[in-house]
């Protein structure tokens, strides 16, 4: 599905609006500056001594266009019938120093936030898009997992070691995407056929992805800001997959050590279903048989009902959490969307968990004692990373509702026309094309998920991020 991008003018709802995004920021209180004694131990620090050289192998990250953070590189290539991948992930645990300034300040921060006018960095960037990123054409140490696939996709087996690598090439979804539709040569050549059969794997386990479409505020050149949604490309699901993998052995390696950080997520239960099969029905696509995750991978994406059936589809994904520990492996294990235990393991720079899952690992991969300093801890981490998530979705919210609230203020006094997504008692959650904007709205007299309707822009509170409409 093509993008689609509104933007907002340069105008005196432009000035609120950068007035706005500013103030959301400080509320967080999530400063984008370190304290210098953070900053000074971070360029100081040294990363850990590495184990194998690989810088042989030509291994190649993939990342939005632009990105400097990168917690991950990969290498592809096949094995008889099968194939050999491996997944190398920067080496953070090897630059921060338990209980050190750095280690303290990441622990308050919880995760990166990606802010309208730039990142809030869980690192100093001199770790975060320099030393510990995974850059391409300079030396880099990392964590790197080489796994061994059948020829239908099944991991055989899989090992961790610490190395030193070198990227020889710095991809983007959008060029890669555009490269492998042409049938191009490169790094990325095998990710199509090895993630078409990861995603069958995924499949027979039970698994489902939701795959909404992203929604991200976007600044220009010129200050101003745009509101983007599209669909995930295709290279993104597959390259989706490699981390999925190397999650999920990330959990096998804490579960059979009995120590460890899992990302949980239980089934939905049949009240759960029962809703989603009735919005299916009255957006006039049944899901009347098979397990949710096939109906919703088997969805038309040029369905104008797609979209409404995905909104309906997120009451499946909720109540993900973590689960620590250190002993008896407890009894819920399972993230139900991937249909397997799975751990956060592969976004060190931009995740804090990650860090102690990557340690955890590499002791257990290594024949080591699992570090004091991660058994002391461990336990504080679900309620640290409750926090920073619970932090980034408020600034996520707030940022599109204010750049929401700024494209329809030229339209106050106007009447728009809408997409019914969502019913909810006497509101309905809306889809307006132009300005690309999702509100609630009251609902219409007769209107059911999937009718166009149409609504009078009543106000736009910038500040507030509010949008008021009527019927």
């Amino acid at each position: 599905m093509p993008q689609r991008r509104s933007h907002v003018a340069p105008s005196a709802a432009q000035t609120e609006l950068a007035a706005a995004l500013a103030a959301l920021k400080e509320s967080l209180e999530a400063p984008a500056d370190f304290p210098a004694a953070v900053l000074a131990e971070a360029a100081a620090s040294e990363a850990a001594a590495p184990g194998l050289d690989l810088r042989d192998i030509a291994f190649a990250t993939l990342d939005p266009r632009g990105s400097r953070d990168l917690d991950q590189a990969f290498h592809l290539e096949r094995r008889g019938s099968g194939y050999t991948v491996r997944y190398a992930i920067a080496d953070v645990p090897g630059f921060v120093t338990p209980g050190g300034t750095v280690d303290e300040e990441a622990r308050r921060r919880g995760q990166t936030l990606y802010a309208a006018d730039g990142t809030i960095p869980l690192h100093p960037k001199v770790l975060s898009e320099d030393r510990a990123s995974l850059l391409a054409d300079v030396d880099r140490p990392a964590l790197v997992w080489t796994f061994a696939l059948d020829s239908a996709g099944v991991v055989e087996d899989f090992r961790l070691e610490r190395a030193l690598i070198r990227s020889r090439a710095q991809l983007d979804y959008a060029s890669t995407q555009a490269a492998l539709d042409r049938g191009e040569d490169g790094p990325a050549a095998l990710l199509p056929e090895i993630g078409a059969l990861r995603i069958a794997q995924e499949k027979l386990r039970g698994g489902a992805s939701l795959n909404l479409p992203d929604e991200e505020v976007v600044r220009g050149v010129d200050g101003t800001y745009s509101i983007e949604r599209r669909h995930p490309l295709p290279v993104e699901e597959w390259n989706a997959q490699l981390s999925l993998m190397t999650g999920m052995a990330a959990a096998s390696l804490m579960i059979d050590a009995g120590i460890g950080i899992l990302r949980t997520m239980p089934q939905p239960d049949e009240r759960s279903f029962a809703a989603f099969r009735h919005q299916t029905e009255a957006l006039g696509r049944p899901w009347t048989t098979g397990r949710y995750g096939d109906y919703l991978r088997e969805l038309d994406r040029a369905d104008p009902m797609t979209l409404p059936i995905l909104e309906a589809a997120a009451s499946l994904f909720r109540g993900a959490g973590y689960v620590t520990f250190d002993g008896p492996v407890p009894p819920e294990t399972e993230q139900a969307a991937i249909a397997a235990p799975y751990a956060h393991a592969t976004a060190p720079l931009r995740r804090l968990v990650d860090r102690w899952s990557l340690a955890i690992c590499l002791a257990v991969s290594e024949g080591r004692e699992v570090p004091g300093w991660v058994r002391e801890s461990l336990a504080d981490l679900p309620a640290l990373m409750q926090e920073s998530g619970q932090r980034a979705s408020r600034l996520d919210s707030a940022t599109i509702n204010c750049v929401e609230a700024a494209l329809m203020t030229p339209l106050v006094g106007s009447t728009v026309g809408a997409t019914v997504i969502e019913v909810r008692g006497e509101r309905a959650t809306v889809q307006i094309a132009a300005p690309a904007v999702t509100a609630s709205a009251p609902l219409p007299e007769g209107a059911v998920p999937g009718s166009t309707v149409q609504l009078r822009v009543v106000r736009a509170d910038i500040t507030r991020g509010e949008v008021e409409f009527a019927v």
